[in-house]
């Protein structure tokens, strides 16, 4: 059996991962140079791309300010009741059971321009659905199990021993967590980081219904690259594309570089 199943998983890896991505690869310089670079500095794909680069950052940061902190109380949080952890956790899994459309329509049906809330925010001034903080809250409720999911089996192995004894010994909350919890779970976190910037380049179908997909003001690159599929512009498509891929698993490979460098296992 093994000598059968390790031929069929590297079979599925490379007809499901590498094939597709040598395919993309070589349709972005199907025009050639000249194709490839117009295809990733036209207008809306400098747009599209920016786009994209500043939901990164914005959901990575609140990913990790907030997953770090819902994964300490759900570990070390005495204070929480049983159900109520259990409730926590089925909750923040929710983004795995839920199809990221879903996830998208929830937010246009609570925050869109017709409801009471978002009729409320767009009084003020600030609107949510169909322009950046809808996008953001989109990409965050992808992403948002990813960094509590990495950080929560850290804090389960580690225990509570040193942060126990630092308390003893006279240690505030801020320097146990910086001092003590900070770089046992570092590692953690940083893997945790790679995979929401990951996740978050190539979220699309959450983004497209909270955007509208509007050239130069909602679009980003994933939904740029769909349009141009639809418009059979497929060069453009795949020069895209492979700016996101290229990026993805530059990195990965940074990460799992710095890993070994570091020999954290």
């Amino acid at each position: 059996m093994r000598k059968l199943l390790i031929p069929l998983t590297y079979l599925v890896f490379l007809v499901l991962l590498i094939v597709p991505l040598i395919k993309i690869a070589f349709g972005a310089w199907e025009d050639g140079v000249d194709g490839l670079i117009h295809a990733i500095t036209r207008p809306e794909a400098v747009h599209a791309l920016m786009m994209t680069g500043l939901i990164v950052i914005v959901v990575t940061l609140l990913n990790t300010l907030f997953g770090v902190m819902l994964s300490i109380y759900l570990v070390r949080g005495t204070w929480l009741g049983s159900r109520l952890k259990q409730l926590l956790n089925s909750i923040v899994d929710l983004p795995f059971s839920v199809s990221p459309v879903i996830g998208g329509l929830m937010i246009v049906l609570i925050l869109g321009p017709s409801t009471t809330i978002g009729a409320f925010f767009e009084s003020i001034g600030f609107k949510i659905v169909y322009a950046f903080p809808g996008m953001v809250l989109a990409t965050l409720f992808v992403t948002f199990p990813l960094m509590v999911r990495e950080v929560m089996p850290v804090l389960q192995e580690i225990g509570t021993q040193q942060e126990e004894a630092a308390s003893t010994l006279g240690a505030y909350g801020w320097t146990t967590f910086w001092k003590v919890t900070w770089p046992l779970i570092r590692w953690g976190v940083i893997y945790g980081v790679v995979l929401t910037i990951a996740r978050s380049l190539g979220e699309f179908g959450a983004v497209l219904v909270v955007s509208g997909n509007v050239m130069n003001k909602t679009q980003t690159a994933t939904t740029l690259v769909y349009q141009d599929v639809e418009n059979f512009n497929v060069v453009s498509a795949n020069g895209v594309a492979l700016i996101l891929v290229a990026f993805s698993v530059a990195l990965l490979l940074v990460m799992e570089w710095s890993k070994k460098r570091k020999g954290v296992h």
